[in-house]
């Protein structure tokens, strides 16, 4: 009776061994995640042969097609302290000396273009580039900055670098692979891994009067150092240029932000062409619409024209104040940042296809973007550089005195060593007045500024738009 008992047992065993291995291959072998459990405590996914091979391969793929073409970028400036009282600032020349940073940059062209971040190069008097794969040290000159996307164009002598690849980041899915690629923490050619998060993110870090901010969000591990560097997908093609990331400390914590590969492509076509940005612009101040707007007026989403200020005079006859734009070229609009991003691909000339709500009712109508100056003209940047000065000087266009609302007024931007920096004024600063003269060109206040001597009131504009005196001593 026992070795009936034992046979029966053993026959169960074998047949249940066997339906379970069937029900094993039948059912899950098949599909490429499992859950299982590792020593019978912490759950963890595995992924089977199949599809670790497919996403390793992806990830090596990403870096070997990627790393060449992202580089090293070592910046030196110099440094002053200053002090103020009321708002005055006094005679700042104590120096502190010079200052290096570090940064990433992308090979663009193999003639020796470079795509970085405006404040990875900002105020450097040297720029040196490392190639990555070859260890070679170029001195680099900026062809052209854009402080409105942070992005910065710079140009060495080579004829034969990796160029990265592009694609359209209209095509980037929220949840695909990412690889960022940079120097963090100066460690050369790294590589990390994450998902693209989010599109389309303002997290308003740009100190421009018209910052463009639709950031590309991904979990991938960005820190100091990768700023300028690439986020490429598993082919190794550019998504987009990394260029900040959400932290308290200032090293990850959970989310980095990139520049969407088609306003970086654009950049670097302008910067090279025209020396500036072709900006279009419809000639209207736009907002988000929240909940109580968006009930108000008719419109679940879009942005709210608030202001025509008057430097499109198409513009001033098609909308109205109130008016909500909720489609562009047949896209649909949700947000500020989305509508920032479409213009930011466009020109001075382009016409636009608008879907606007105005009384609760759709309206289509047809839009010419001007440039700064309120023409269809494309701009070449006109500036006075100065040696003395250390840094360069362009006159207010039509929209930029507009916006700060003054009758005339001049930019400094490029600061390297000299007289500006020494009085420690930024990038984009305005002077309005000094010593109560207001000057109509840039050539007039340079050579004001180079021969005065002596005490020296100055008021002005910072680039975050407040209004800001300062007070030198000239010898």
């Amino acid at each position: 009776m026992k070795f009936r008992s034992i046979i029966i047992i053993a026959i169960v065993s074998l047949l249940a061994s066997f339906s379970g291995a069937y029900l094993y291959k039948t059912y899950f072998d098949s599909n490429d995640v499992v859950i299982l459990q590792s020593d019978n405590k912490t759950p963890y996914i595995n992924i089977n042969e199949k599809g670790v091979q497919n996403l390793e391969t992806g990830f090596i793929t990403a870096a070997k097609n990627s790393t060449a073409s992202v580089v090293f970028i070592k910046t030196e400036s110099q440094r002053y302290q200053r002090t103020s009282f009321w708002g005055f600032d006094f005679d700042p020349f104590g120096r502190i000396g010079k200052v290096a940073s570090t940064g990433s940059g992308v090979i663009v062209s193999k003639d020796g273009y470079i795509i970085t971040n405006q404040h990875v190069v900002k105020s450097a008097d040297k720029i040196e580039v490392v190639i990555s794969n070859t260890k070679k040290t170029y001195t680099a000159a900026l062809v052209g900055a854009d402080p409105s996307s942070d992005l910065a164009l710079l140009k060495i002598e080579e004829s034969n670098l990796s160029p990265i690849l592009f694609i359209n980041s209209d095509n980037v899915q929220i949840g695909q692979w990412v690889l960022a690629v940079g120097n963090p923490f100066n460690l050369n050619s790294t590589v990390t891994a994450g998902i693209v998060s989010a599109k389309g993110r303002n997290i308003n870090i740009v100190n421009n009067q018209f910052p463009i901010e639709s950031f590309i969000q991904t979990d991938a591990a960005i820190n100091p150092g990768n700023s300028g560097g690439a986020l490429v997908d598993l082919q190794g093609n550019l998504v987009g240029v990394n260029t900040a990331i959400a932290s308290k400390t200032g090293s990850y914590v959970g989310y980095g932000f990139a520049i969407p590969s088609n306003i970086v492509a654009k950049t670097i076509e302008d910067l090279k062409n025209y020396g500036e940005v072709q900006r279009g612009f419809m000639g209207i101040d736009a907002e988000d619409i929240d909940g109580d707007i968006s009930e108000k007026l008719g419109a679940e989403q879009g942005v709210l024209v608030k202001r025509i200020n008057g430097v499109n005079d198409e513009a001033k006859r098609k909308l109205e104040a109130g008016d909500v734009i909720i489609e562009m070229d047949g896209r649909l609009i949700d947000s500020k940042s989305t509508f920032d991003e479409r213009l930011a691909y466009l020109r001075p000339g382009d016409i636009v296809k608008l879907v606007v709500v105005r009384d609760n009712a759709e309206k289509e109508l047809n839009l010419t973007l001007v440039n700064k100056e309120g023409t269809t003209e494309l701009l070449s940047k006109q500036s006075e550089t100065s040696e003395i000065l250390g840094a360069e000087f362009e006159k207010l266009s039509k929209l930029e005195l507009k916006t700060y609302r003054i009758t005339s007024g001049i930019k400094v931007t490029n600061i390297t060593n000299g007289k500006i920096r020494q009085m420690n004024i930024g990038e984009g600063f305005v002077f309005v007045k000094v010593n109560n003269k207001i000057f109509e060109t840039a050539a007039q206040l340079v050579d004001y500024l180079e021969t005065y001597r002596g005490q020296i009131r100055i008021e002005g504009i910072n680039a975050n738009g407040s209004t800001q005196y300062m007070s030198f001593t000239f010898r």
